[in-house]
């Protein structure tokens, strides 16, 4: 399926920029908007009819990230069966990793890593609304190196994709970061951006599969290889698995498949764990990034063309032949029927996404940043003092609250 469903959407619009994106109907139509406030941001968001009963049903949340505004997005339901569009700033919010054992999220931003720790306890309710409220507990300072995706490995180390660097790193106590591995065509570790790696796949707690622009090893090399240069590599034995994609982005591993975005032609993909075989399961009219997965249905982010154009790419062709126009947001894909059975579309300020992830088990998340002053009269502490000893033992997890 090419496209959406041809069917009527609903709308509501971001209550603020520092807060909840309240829907509220209104009488006599079908459109859901929130009263605008003075640092409300300039989006209009429509979305699918069906997204709340997806959402209720399936029991999850979503979260993805926009960089270019530096915003991290959480989709939610409220108790009044209204759709919750959360927003906090983070700048150049890129990728995502969220744990559901622990309630962790992970986010990669411009120089550094931020893990979150959902603060309520089961049962309890913030603002009446939220079932979850993520604060920013630790920071991991990189620098700048262009990280892209992120992922917890079997030791809770943070693994990402330095693409500066052109290699997989994981955090360091002392320096930016500590290379883990890198292509064999990487000929050394240098801040040029050469093959644009972008994209990484965990197996079992481990680095598995990677994605490239393309195998060049001289400073930004890549670019002149964005229309058929892309590839996928096993990072297990160093070999490529899939040459000739477009862009590619988001490696997931789910159920044991392997999926990619060939976003410089617009397809959600699945790729021969043995042959390296591409088989295209769905076609979004978007440059393709962010990619999730839940009971069977795959959430793929879709982002408008820089400059208003997608010079160099079939995916040009691809809208034209469909007499489609590309659009920012997510689509929501069931890999049995392979089509479209939800979507939410964003227009205004917010025209590029970069990472999806799905929240289980969660209803109506928020999270915290610094902007605002809530984080600081976001207090928590451990309660369970009934273990508890002066100084610590070593394995003492311990959390003092003061003021």
């Amino acid at each position: 399926m090419s496209g959406p469903k041809d069917i009527k959407a609903s709308k509501l619009k971001t209550k603020r920029a520092q807060g909840a994106g309240k829907a509220t109907p209104q009488k006599g139509g079908n459109t859901d908007k929130a009263a605008p406030e003075k640092s409300e941001t300039k989006l209009d968001i429509t979305c699918s009819p069906g997204i709340v009963r997806w959402l209720i049903r399936n029991k999850c949340s979503l979260a993805f990230t926009s960089y270019k505004t530096g915003k991290l997005f959480l989709i939610g339901v409220m108790k009044t069966g209204a759709l919750s569009f959360h927003q906090r700033n983070f700048d150049r919010a890129m990728g995502l990793w969220t744990d559901p054992a622990s309630q962790r999220l992970y986010l990669g931003t411009l120089h550094q890593f931020w893990r979150f720790e959902n603060i309520l306890l089961p049962g309890n309710i913030a603002d009446d609304t939220f079932d979850k409220c993520y604060v920013p507990r630790q920071s991991f300072v990189t620098g700048n190196v262009l990280a892209h995706d992120i992922a917890l490995d079997a030791g809770g180390r943070i693994i990402f994709v330095n693409t500066a660097y052109s290699c997989l790193a994981v955090t360091d106590p002392v320096h930016s970061f500590r290379p883990l591995w890198k292509p064999h065509f990487i000929s050394e570790l240098a801040v040029e951006d050469r093959c644009h790696l972008n994209g990484l796949a965990m197996e079992d707690g481990h680095p598995r599969y990677v994605t490239a622009v393309s195998r060049t090893d001289a400073a930004a090399g890549w670019r002149e290889h964005r229309s058929d240069g892309g590839l996928i590599m096993d990072v297990t034995t160093d070999t490529i698995l899939t040459e000739g994609l477009s862009m590619p982005h988001s490696p997931r591993l789910y159920r044991n498949d392997l999926y990619v975005l060939d976003a410089g032609r617009g397809h959600l993909c699945q790729i021969d764990r043995k042959t390296g075989a591409v088989d295209r399961i769905a076609f979004c009219p978007g440059f393709l990034r962010g990619l999730a997965f839940h009971n069977n249905n795959a959430i793929v982010g879709l982002s408008l063309p820089r400059d208003n154009s997608f010079a160099g790419l079939d995916l040009d062709a691809a809208l034209t032949s469909r007499d489609a126009e590309p659009w920012c947001g997510l689509q929501i894909i069931n890999l049995q029927s392979r089509e479209t059975v939800e979507w939410l579309r964003i227009q205004g300020e917010v025209d590029e996404l970069y990472d999806v992830a799905v929240l289980p088990n969660v209803q109506c998340p928020m999270a915290l940043d610094f902007v605002e002053q809530g984080i600081q009269r976001a207090i928590s502490f451990e309660r369970d003092f009934a273990e508890m000893t002066y100084p610590p033992t070593a394995d003492a997890d311990v959390a003092l609250a003061t003021g």
